[in-house]
């Protein structure tokens, strides 16, 4: 296919932790190569310019995610920055409540946690991994003090797919807010706001986004703009940003009011050119290839005595992720003769994690799992 193109990674590299940092395809780092080179001749001289890629990089990421405006996104440093914006922005009294559980990434328990000193309680729910119906679990957790279900729609180390849209529809019925971090399925498979509604959607772009680190955006339901707290102050984030003159201000009426100050205009380019080469690419196609990677990776791991798959293998339950184990063996042992032998993976939940994205070989994929095989038998615990 075209995009293998832009995908020139090492002979000696299967690189299968997208779900931990991607590689940049070839389109991001000529964009950056060209602003880098902007920066040496001209400076800052088409600063208005680059203040239009800021808006082209909010526009795709709109159409990624199918929001009506580009209006409802800001543009933050990272996921837990977007999830800070929203749990700090939020008007909460002491008694009030947030559901989470204990698959998530520490960033989407700490957050919630340190709002202790406002006498918000965090109620943190469990579930086995394969227990056919998480989402019950969650909603039985909710409540008549629960002001915010937070949720991941993939679990970062299991693997497991959430039924976000019914998490979302339990939450409204109630007159909960659904904050929702995006970051392990956002470019890898489709999310439309406009069809689930949740409240906020929060993503990093260095994962299945195939941008650089330092760079995530937050989208806001529109109705809920105004209503969030401000705790970050700048230039950038007033009505009328660029007039230096003016000494009254007003923050901005859409999403830019959460964007204290100067952009991260190297991000953006590069971010910029790796949602516009998965839009380009289809985001169906894009699905279509990830979850049949991830099902060709769950048939091995099946097939072999040795291991044990974690990820749930239910068509619905899975995504990019696929974590296994090797009873007996050690996990961080196992990573590491992988990666000695240039797999690319990572350790989670006491197995590895693979994570191949659309554009991953077969081949490779093969390679991998040549790889594990002949590891085993070295990385006994």
């Amino acid at each position: 296919m075209w995009w293998q193109a832009e995908f020139p990674q090492d002979e000696d590299i299967a690189y299968l932790n997208h779900a931990g940092v991607s590689p940049w395809p070839a389109c991001s780092r000529e964009a950056v190569t060209r602003f880098a080179e902007e920066n040496v001749s001209r400076g800052a001289t088409d600063y208005p310019r680059w203040l239009e890629a800021e808006q082209r990089l909010k526009a795709r990421l709109a159409e990624l995610i199918n929001a009506p405006s580009p209006d409802s996104i800001a543009l933050v440093k990272n996921t837990s920055e977007g999830l800070s914006v929203v749990a700090w922005g939020l008007d909460w009294q002491p008694g009030d409540e947030v559901v989470i559980n204990g698959h998530e990434f520490p960033s989407n328990r700490i957050v919630w946690e340190s709002l202790e000193r406002l006498g918000v309680r965090v109620r943190d729910v469990s579930w086995s991994v394969g227990d056919p119906d998480p989402e019950s679990r969650l909603i039985e957790a909710m409540g008549e003090n629960t002001r915010l279900l937070a949720v991941s729609t993939v679990q970062y180390g299991t693997g497991e797919r959430m039924d976000v849209a019914r998490l979302i529809q339990a939450c409204r019925a109630r007159g909960v807010f659904c904050c929702v971090d995006g970051i392990q399925s956002l470019g890898a498979l489709p999310f439309d706001v406009a069809e689930l509604q949740p409240d906020f959607l929060v993503a990093d772009g260095h994962k299945w986004l195939l941008g650089p680190e330092g760079l995530g955006f937050l989208y806001v339901r529109r109705e809920l703009i105004d209503t969030m707290r401000l705790y970050q102050f700048g230039w950038h984030m007033v009505e009328h940003a660029g007039d230096y003159d003016r000494k009254d201000w007003a923050a901005a009426s859409t999403a830019r009011r959460f964007e204290c100050g100067s952009p991260n205009m190297l991000g953006v380019q590069a971010l910029s050119a790796s949602v516009g080469l998965l839009l380009e690419v289809g985001l169906e196609t894009v699905a279509e290839n990830v979850l049949d990677n991830s099902r060709h990776l769950m048939d091995w791991v099946g097939g072999q005595p040795a291991l044990e798959l974690i990820t749930p293998a239910a068509p619905d339950r899975h995504a990019g992720i696929v974590t296994f184990r090797a009873p007996g063996a050690d996990p961080r042992a196992l990573w590491k003769a992988l990666l000695a032998e240039g797999v690319v993976a990572a350790s989670r939940c006491g197995g590895v994690r693979f994570s191949p994205h659309f554009y991953t070989d077969p081949i490779r994929l093969e390679y991998a799992c040549k790889q594990v095989l002949a590891a085993l038998p070295h990385c006994r615990a």
